[in-house]
């Protein structure tokens, strides 16, 4: 593993470095890519951001979001990139797998890998990682890189901390999970202080649906919505015909699950989409309740114990019916 010392070293002269993170990504992806090219520009590297796909239309007004690169539209510049980059800075993911076909290139590339994450059971393909599963973003895990291990703090300016709020702001939960801790508020102060409107940021963000994504929100909850009051848990499914007729674009799915677990008495939530090609799923829960483990053990995913995601390979009825089936096992935990 690289030396901190080593790393400042390395940015002391300018170097090609390229930012990835992981697919479809959301705020604090975005955030903390942007805040961390908002940083390495002023040191005088030349930088890219790439994103494996692309992401939600909200999140197009952060700073420098115009020179962010999109690896299914310029697969080839891409990869000329990531070959020629001295330095790959690998952001709120910690398996290449998340990167779909960018994954590759990144681990055959010679450059140095830095992870910063905030991920359970990262995957050993970097050379320096500033990592903590206790981090509410990975917008949290930047802020520190460059202001306390990097010790650079002069340098963050009104780019870095509306980027660096917006992924504090969407991990968090608007600052409402346990993970926003009095040290996050107190680094959310510090953003506010050197220039990110916050009031601006959270408008932007969350005031800025379209009349058909607000429509379809309206079809999940009046017509798609399941209660399974024996278990504590709430479903919303919907097809690839349902997502046609309403034009429901990238990010407009964002944030839907929350609805469902905010349902009194509600301890998990699942929101479960047919797409072209799997079956996607994004749970969320309450309290101590792993979320997580159920990804992880029957589909194919992860994340953290309270928000979490997986995929299916079977049909969407079949896997509904598999998660049906999956809470058998978790009927104590769940009317704990």
């Amino acid at each position: 593993m690289l030396s901190i010392s080593e790393i400042k070293s390395l940015l002391a002269t300018p170097q090609k470095i390229v930012i990835t993170t992981h697919h479809k990504p959301d705020g604090d992806a975005m955030g903390s890519s942007l805040g961390l090219y908002a940083y390495l520009i002023q040191l005088g590297h030349h930088v890219k951001v790439i994103t494996p796909t692309d992401y939600p239309y909200f999140l197009h007004w952060l700073p420098n979001n115009s020179d962010v690169i999109i690896y299914t539209e310029q697969p080839e510049h891409s990869a000329q990139l990531v070959a020629e980059a001295a330095m790959i800075f690998c952001l709120d993911f910690n398996s290449l797998t998340r990167i779909n076909e960018l994954g590759e290139l990144v681990r055959v590339s010679n450059a140095y890998k830095l992870m910063i994450d905030h991920h359970l059971e990262p995957e050993d393909f970097d050379d320096y990682r500033h990592w903590s599963i206790s981090a509410c973003a990975a917008a949290q895990l930047v802020y520190e890189f460059i202001v306390d291990e990097l010790g650079d703090g002069v340098r963050m300016n009104k780019d870095i901390a509306t980027c660096l709020y917006t992924g504090l702001m969407t991990d968090s939960g608007s600052f409402r999970f346990p993970s926003a801790t009095s040290a996050v508020y107190r680094m959310a102060a510090d953003l506010i202080d050197l220039g990110a409107e916050h009031w601006k940021i959270h408008q932007l963000v969350y005031d800025n649906a379209t009349e058909n994504r607000l429509r379809f929100l309206g079809h999940c909850i009046s017509n798609k919505l399941e209660i399974l009051r024996e278990f504590n848990t709430a479903i919303i499914s919907v097809t690839k015909e349902e997502l046609n007729q309403y034009n429901i674009a990238t990010g407009d799915t964002e944030g839907i699950v929350n609805y469902a677990l905010s349902i009194n008495g509600i301890r998990l939530a699942a929101f479960i989409i047919e797409r072209t090609d799997k079956v996607k799923l994004s749970l969320r829960s309450t309290g101590d309740f792993p979320a997580n483990e159920i990804c992880k053990k029957y589909f194919n995913g992860g994340g953290h114990r309270n928000a979490a995601g997986g995929f299916s390979d079977k049909n969407l009825e079949d896997t509904i019916a598999q998660f049906k089936s999956v809470l058998i096992e978790y009927k104590t935990q769940l009317l704990q």
